[in-house]
């Protein structure tokens, strides 16, 4: 098939909320580039467990859309997304430095799309779930572990440790009909895969697929939930 062009066949919802909590650590970012054929969606969740986790989530979102708008002639690649992420610990490490090392960190999961291709990257327990004809063709593995029964994220930007700012990077050719949805814990964690696949195969507008989107988070969470929906194609 030939290239889809962004500009005119991708659709998109976002939100963002703080849910039941006192403040929003979570921030969404979507940057077209129709020059380019491309599209950015990056979604970050700032840790809780941890001082300014707003700031860390906000850090390294803008530093990733600045990196990515800078190389916006340079090919997606996985080498592209390894060195927009050391870019963004750098800056993290170097505004944790500002605030005389305070210990923040946040989560990321992005998806690019440039031309017919998807690269996703995710770095922490925010998702990324890419739909086909109804069913769901691949899931991010979310990074955490368990720490004296605890479960803790084993992989994020965190501003004193550069070593487990590694992401998982995957790379697909998209069809007309593909959709993706990224969020954050907030949503995955009480939103039921099934709702969310629900969402993914109905006919309605990306506008209804928000209202029920909300409205499930709103029933369920317990934490910040924010979300970007994309239709690739109609």
């Amino acid at each position: 098939m030939g290239e889809i062009d962004i500009a005119m066949d991708s659709k998109f919802i976002a939100f963002s909320e703080k849910g039941v909590r006192r403040s929003n650590q979570d921030i969404c970012r979507i940057i077209e580039m129709p020059e380019h054929n491309r599209s950015l969606f990056v979604l970050c969740d700032g840790m809780g467990g941890h001082d300014m986790g707003d700031v860390a989530a906000e850090t390294v979102c803008n530093a990733l859309c600045e990196y990515w708008i800078e190389h916006a002639m340079e090919t997606d690649s996985e080498e592209k997304v390894r060195k927009a992420c050391a870019v963004a610990w750098k800056e993290l490490y170097e505004r944790s430095v500002r605030v005389r090392q305070v210990e923040m960190g946040t989560t990321l999961v992005m998806a690019s799309v440039e031309g017919d291709r998807l690269t996703v990257a995710n770095c922490g327990d925010s998702r990324c779930y890419l739909f086909r004809k109804g069913k769901l063709l691949y899931q991010t593995t979310d990074h955490v572990g368990q720490r004296n029964g605890w479960e803790v994220v084993t992989r994020c930007f965190f501003s004193q440790r550069e070593d487990v700012a590694i992401p998982d990077i995957a790379s697909f050719t998209l069809q007309t009909g593909d959709s993706f949805f990224l969020c954050s814990d907030g949503v995955s964690k009480f939103v039921s895969e099934n709702v969310i696949l629900d969402c993914a195969q109905s006919a309605c507008s990306l506008e209804s697929v928000e209202m029920r989107l909300r409205r499930a988070c709103e029933e369920s969470s317990k934490d910040n939930y924010s979300g970007i929906f994309a239709s690739i194609g109609g």
